[in-house]
């Protein structure tokens, strides 16, 4: 029989996050009866500790008697329990230099470690995550930036309310200018950030009548990789061609920049691919965009205008695209920016319930089956105090080379 744990997040700021809600583990164990599963008590979770009691579950202070502990974010160095499996997001894959030690102890500590960014299915997709949440609360987060900025409305946070439901209310009490908002990204995050524009009732529109026609409403275009960006010689090549190729493209986003109020930015960016827009471009007199949501988030990258990631608590600032650099939102010359990298947060019962219901379809089974679909092989990072196969491109980052 395994032995599953839902440990506490220690993490600082608290994060109420958690892999399993209450409901999701009682899905869980009837799904799997040969499963069991214990919760370490936690004060800051979403969900109390007696609603997890009241669903048949123990509640410990000690979870180090179970086989395999299940986190959302990095567990600190001194509470790793030695000779575990642990699952949580270690945010180490791209050598990030904050948690270097981290995945030095985790192979100290002989602990198997299974990040859920690398989570995958057969064809390298991810299978769980939290983006789609992000992508609700970063749409929700633009349009309350845009009312700030202009003084038209006021929203509150997303963090008072109790789910999206709640949300989408709180949005269905505004009304909206006749902008034009461009959304990149088809994914997870796109869906969330497309799943709000549906809900509000802002017609979507096609490239050309967003590039070329005026409204007199409120509308959104969804854009791919291939409308906001071309290739050097011209050649028109489906979107394959530009996840093996992205140093032969340019960005072609200016187009829609010149003709859009706000932008959600909900796109993956893979490295080698050509900024979306730079600050060079902000300068110019053709950028008309004038709320970013970048729910993406990548520092000093694509979305030139996003210089430093905000916070829950302090969500925009501005950007003087003619100095390139923070002023206060209110300056006329800024163009705001809601930059907030730990979105879901916001949102933490919707995306703890979601979460789980991706990890009971597609993890857990993964421990009754013999893993039959590699999803366990493909995400162990560590094993035997060693980093696998796939992650020994990591090496020198342990070992402090780079």
């Amino acid at each position: 029989m395994t032995k599953f744990g839902i440990i506490k997040e220690r993490k600082n700021p608290p994060d109420r996050r958690v892999v399993f809600s209450p409901d999701g583990l009682k899905n869980a164990k009837s799904k799997f009866p040969e499963a069991s599963f214990v919760v370490e008590n936690s004060d800051i979770r979403i969900f109390k500790d007696q609603a997890y009691k009241d669903a048949g579950f123990e509640v410990a202070n000690n979870v180090s008697d179970c086989d395999v502990l299940l986190g959302v974010k990095e567990v600190p160095i001194s509470d790793l329990i030695p000779n575990k499996k642990y699952f949580f997001f270690s945010h180490t894959i791209k050598k990030q230099p904050y948690n270097r030690n981290l995945l030095k102890a985790i192979l100290d500590k002989n602990i198997e470690l299974y990040d859920h960014e690398v989570i995958v299915g057969q064809n390298g997709f991810r299978l769980i995550g939290f983006g789609r949440y992000a992508g609700i609360v970063g749409a929700y987060n633009g349009f309350r930036a845009w009312g700030l900025k202009h003084d038209t409305f006021q929203l509150p946070k997303a963090e008072s309310l109790p789910d999206q439901i709640a949300l989408e209310s709180e949005l269905s009490k505004i009304e909206l200018p006749n902008i034009k908002i461009v959304l990149t990204g088809k994914g997870k995050v796109g869906g969330g950030a497309k799943e709000i524009l549906d809900t509000m009732n802002i017609k979507e529109v096609s490239v050309a009548d967003y590039l070329n026609k005026t409204f007199d409403e409120p509308v959104y275009v969804q854009i791919d990789v291939q409308d906001y960006n071309k290739r050097k010689d011209g050649i028109v090549k489906d979107r394959s061609d530009f996840y093996k190729h992205p140093q032969e493209y340019i960005s072609n986003f200016m187009r829609f920049a010149k003709v859009s109020d706000m932008y959600i930015a909900g796109h993956f960016y893979g490295d080698g691919a050509p900024y979306i827009y730079t600050r060079e471009d902000v300068k110019s007199e053709d950028f008309n965009i004038k709320v970013v949501a970048d729910v993406s988030c990548d520092i000093d990258g694509p979305v030139a205008s996003t210089i430093r990631p905000s916070t829950i608590e302090d969500p925009i600032y501005g950007y003087d695209p003619e100095k390139e650099t923070e002023v206060d939102y209110k300056d006329p010359k800024a163009i705001v920016v809601m930059a907030v990298d730990n979105l879901p947060c916001e949102l933490p019962k919707d995306a703890s319930e979601g979460f789980g219901e991706m990890f009971l379809e597609h993890v857990i089974p993964a421990f009754f089956d013999e893993d039959s679909n590699d999803v366990l092989e493909k995400a162990r990072m560590t094993k035997d105090g060693k980093l696998t196969e796939r992650f020994a491109y990591l090496q020198d980052y342990v070992d402090g080379k780079e």
